[in-house]
């Protein structure tokens, strides 16, 4: 495995990860290499034991194949137990607070993974626990994506400052939103292609701008600004909520699917294609491009795994026993 970056240690025991604006470019990029670390450990056959002794709770509200797979397997092959909490089979928001289960399970698990709708909620379970919360996907951000779609990127691509990610399609859900943050912090140029009316909020593009170490970003309706890209992403036209916008949104969007002809429109042949999946084919991207040989998508969802399982060694105090 590929290494481009020294690993500058850093301590990030007891941190929760709630969006990638609360860490700096140095702890992003300690935790992709420890990633890739990981990532190296599995492909060798290594079994350790890490987490032995250590409990994590995993409150879903939103269906998930990747999220829920990567903290389970990455948790539970090193020892530990995960627990897998639906909306049915606890009191979140309902007959208890939740500050009141945030109490609770911050005393029964050393860490808490939450995927769902408002940011509020996974914001209050890291102020009320006092134990790492990791968010797994809320409506306004999606970090523990983000972290697999650079790492993908730099396993095609080596050092991600300075490259080109192209994301087309809804500007402002929780994806575009992610990449533009960790773009920003870790100097990757990055345009989002899209109608004007799904544009990021200006409010969070110039927090992103602000946040910005090197890296451009770009805002356009144009599908020719993919020319040069090293990867072109996209993700559903409606999220998980927004089904009754699926109509509007195949309307406006239509035009940013990602098929061959825009594929071949960054003028380059190893570009790479990018989905943080489920891909609904025919629709954000045709068949045969995800299916195709520039899909980089499999990979992507792969390192989902890997990069949680950092994620939790580091914030749990373990990132010294990788080697």
């Amino acid at each position: 495995m590929r290494t481009w970056y020294s690993i500058v240690m850093v301590s990030l025991k007891g941190r929760s990860l709630l969006t990638l604006f609360d860490y700096s470019e140095e702890e992003i990029r300690f935790l992709l290499e420890l990633a890739k670390k990981v990532k190296a450990e599995k492909k060798a056959g290594l079994a350790r034991q890490r987490f032995a002794g250590k409990t994590l709770a995993m409150i879903f509200e939103k269906r998930s194949t990747r999220t829920r797979c990567a903290f389970e397997t990455a948790f539970g092959e090193e020892g530990g137990h995960p627990v897998f909490l639906s909306t049915q089979d606890i009191q979140l928001g309902a007959k208890e607070s939740i500050e009141d289960t945030a109490r609770i399970l911050g005393r029964m698990f050393d860490a808490i993974q939450f995927r769902g709708f408002k940011q509020a909620v996974v914001e209050k379970l890291a102020e009320y626990s006092k134990v790492p919360v990791y968010n797994g996907l809320t409506d306004d951000f999606h970090p523990t994506q983000a972290l697999a779609d650079i790492m993908t990127l730099e396993e095609n691509f080596g050092p991600s400052r300075g490259k080109k990610l192209c994301f087309t399609g809804d500007g402002r859900n929780n994806v575009a939103r992610s990449l533009m943050v960790i773009c920003a912090k870790l100097g990757v140029n990055f345009t989002v292609i899209t109608p004007p009316s799904l544009g990021p909020d200006p409010q969070f593009l110039e927090r992103c701008r602000a946040a910005a170490a090197g890296g451009e970003i770009t805002i356009t309706p144009d599908t020719a600004a993919v020319r040069g890209a090293d990867a072109v992403y996209t993700d559903v036209w409606a999220s998980m909520g927004e089904e009754d916008k699926k109509e509007e949104r195949a309307r406006l969007l239509g035009p940013y699917q990602v098929n061959q002809a825009l594929m071949d429109g960054t003028g380059r042949k190893d570009s790479i294609f990018l989905h943080c999946l489920p891909a609904v084919k025919g629709e954000e991207v045709t068949a045969a491009v995800i299916d195709g040989p520039q899909s980089r998508a499999w990979d992507e969802g792969e390192n989902r795994k890997h990069t949680i399982k950092a994620l939790m060694l580091a914030t749990l105090g373990l990132s010294d026993t990788v080697s």
